[in-house]
């Protein structure tokens, strides 16, 4: 008799040689310290939720909990790099992917790339197609292209190559724990390093919503049209959001052909299969998070 499979709200993030884990009271990271031994700790852990509760309701939710995995996330990213030399973390191609990302994020670069270029790209367009649909299909598959040559190039590089095998670890002992097994590396082993619930299928599934939302906003003069890109990104947030959370829970046929291009990019990107000793270090972060009450962190 086949056993139901338990939808949790527990989720992680890859660390560099580590994992952070959020469970649905306390949060907690487990990292692999350059002596083998395995540091394991609870960590204080604020919501913007907590101090702003209408971003507890849907839609809304889904930009709280970005902003707190942000920066969240980075503090987590602090902790597990200050286990290893100054100089190493200094020369670390993953120190420093990460703090440009952040760089990124500050200057607009990031937005630039992803919403400016194929905006202006399009707009070559404009004269040769009379469909707005069309045209607004056209922005979207440039964003597409764009995203799965910007996660292909960062997963070539050797030190990012690590932490997505340990993401791959977070993913398998996820679902472990979601099949009701015991957490041993030869229970998470055989579990798939895929998972719907990821953050690589909230990014890329925005992006493809981008492609309808905006369909429906016309095609204005350039510097407008970029303006609403810009504005429209907490709408996408929050649509994304509830569209991965609902494919997380649903066992359908629809929710299960919606998560499949989010999938194909964690397989062919960010989710690489772990060793042994990172599954370890999956396992450890995840009982300190694992809630007595076995309802609790149901979706």
């Amino acid at each position: 008799m086949s056993r139901d499979i338990k939808k949790t709200s527990i989720g992680g993030q890859a660390l560099f040689e580590g994992i952070l884990m959020k469970g649905p009271f306390v949060s907690s990271i487990a990292v692999r310290k350059p002596d083998g031994e395995i540091e394991a700790k609870i960590v204080e852990r604020t919501t913007i939720a907590e101090k702003y509760p209408i971003f507890k309701l849907p839609f809304l939710r889904g930009m709280g909990i970005l902003w707190d995995a942000l920066r969240n996330g980075t503090k987590a990213i602090d902790y597990s790099l200050s286990y290893y030399p100054e100089e190493e973390k200094k020369s670390s191609k993953l120190a420093d992917f990460f703090y440009s990302i952040l760089s990124i994020l500050v200057t607009g670069l990031f937005i630039a790339l992803f919403f400016f270029v194929p905006t202006w790209i399009s707009n070559l367009f404009a004269d040769k197609i009379n469909s707005i649909f069309v045209l607004n299909l056209i922005e979207g598959f440039i964003r597409v292209i764009f995203f799965l040559i910007y996660i292909m190039s960062i997963s070539q590089i050797k030190d990012i190559k690590r932490v997505f095998r340990y993401h791959g670890a977070e993913h398998k002992t996820i679902a472990c724990y979601e099949h009701g097994e015991e957490l041993t590396v030869e229970n998470v082993r055989k579990h798939s390093k895929l998972h719907p619930r990821c953050g690589t299928s909230f990014m890329f599934n925005m992006v493809l919503i981008s492609a309808l939302v905006l369909s429906l906003f016309g095609w204005p003069n350039p510097l407008l049209r970029f303006a609403t890109r810009i504005l429209i990104i907490p709408i996408l947030v929050g649509i994304t959001y509830e569209l991965n959370r609902w494919m997380g829970k649903s066992d359908s046929k629809l929710a299960k052909i919606l998560a499949l291009p989010g999938m194909f990019v964690q397989y062919i990107g960010t989710v690489k299969e772990p060793s042994d000793d990172m599954i370890e270090v999956a396992i450890a972060a995840m009982e300190l998070v694992i809630p007595e009450d076995s309802h609790a962190d149901e979706l």
